[in-house]
């Protein structure tokens, strides 16, 4: 998209155009109906440090879920049976020394448990029974591999990043995921600068195609999400001077037909110290939920939190520009 307007201009009107006077415009408003789905943030550590991150996790990461925060949000699940999903990221959430523990116990709960997973980590050679344990344990994985190309994916995500996601890819596919209909296999794909995704429907075409004739490869969904401008992603558009660029682009592309299918109206955030937030994203920028108790070490149910107004700002503009984004990929 042409922007015909200095970055200063273009600084200005998204000031004056605030999501929260966006919403007013379109007699709009977002609040939680329902809590049937618990995103788990299990620590910031991770064996790669992409450029997209708005986790700004790494290697030198130390924040890790505690074993006393897993067993009290487990009893909070058990009091709340609507609940049927939980969606496990971080950093590379297979790093946190809970996360077997804390699969085996969803799993007999008959929870449907999501594993966001970057895939290089299952070619980490402390993690050589990874894969195996995750199909014996029917984990839906949801990988992120922003490109076919393996520059674009080495660009984002550090030298042999890419390789070693394929391998990863035929390992899972070697374990029944992509194939057997019971293990699902979820791609995610981040455009690689300032821009947004592409109609999923075509991308998805287009990768199982390529990735099929020139690897073998096998996978159910393409998931295509909005890169959010916090965190590690902001600080390379401000560094690229793109940054007023892009929030304009959010601004302009806002599509109101997403406000009802967003991720927060059904779903709470948990960081790895037992925070709640109203989403991932909120989580990252510490905007906490309108609560007066936001621990779960202090709540007693997670109902407390059902049918409040969701807490929103301006970041909010990447969840509902264009086809929308979510955790599960495009809205409308």
């Amino acid at each position: 998209m042409n922007i015909l307007m200095s970055d200063r201009q273009a600084g200005l009107q998204m000031k004056q155009v605030s999501f929260h006077e966006k919403l007013v415009q379109h007699n709009l408003h977002i609040q939680r109906q329902s809590i049937e789905v618990l995103q788990l943030n299990l620590g910031k550590k991770c064996n790669l440090a992409c450029h997209h991150c708005h986790v700004d996790a790494g290697p030198n990461r130390t924040e890790l879920m505690a074993p006393d925060t897993v067993d009290r949000i487990l009893h909070l699940i058990d009091k709340q049976p609507e609940i049927h999903t939980v969606d496990l990221t971080g950093g590379a959430p297979e790093l946190n020394p809970e996360f077997r523990h804390l699969v085996s116990a969803l799993r007999a709960r008959r929870k449907h448990i999501i594993d966001r997973c970057n895939l290089a980590i299952l070619q980490e050679p402390d993690q050589s029974t990874l894969t195996g344990f995750l199909a014996e344990n029917t984990v839906h994985i949801v990988a992120s591999l922003p490109c076919y190309s393996e520059n674009n994916v080495d660009m984002q995500r550090g030298r042999g990043t890419f390789q070693s996601s394929i391998e990863a890819l035929h390992a899972l596919n070697g374990a029944g995921y992509g194939i057997n209909s019971e293990l699902q296999l979820d791609l995610v794909y981040n455009p690689v600068g300032a821009t947004l995704p592409p109609d999923q429907v075509q991308l998805e075409k287009r990768y199982k195609e390529k990735l099929l004739e020139d690897f073998g490869i096998h996978f159910n969904r393409l998931l295509t999400i909005t890169n959010m401008p916090i965190n590690r992603f902001l600080h390379a558009l401000q560094r690229d001077g793109k940054d007023q660029e892009y929030w304009q682009l959010l601004i302009e592309n806002f599509n109101p037909k997403t406000i009802g299918q967003l991720m927060c109206k059904n779903q709470l955030s948990i960081a790895w110290d037992g925070e709640i937030f109203d989403c991932d994203f909120n989580q990252m920028l510490q905007l906490g939920c309108h609560a007066t108790k936001t621990n779960v070490h202090d709540i007693e149910h997670f109902q407390e939190l059902c049918e409040l107004k969701i807490r929103t700002a301006n970041h909010c503009y990447a969840c509902t520009a264009g086809s929308g984004s979510s955790c599960g990929g495009s809205l409308d």
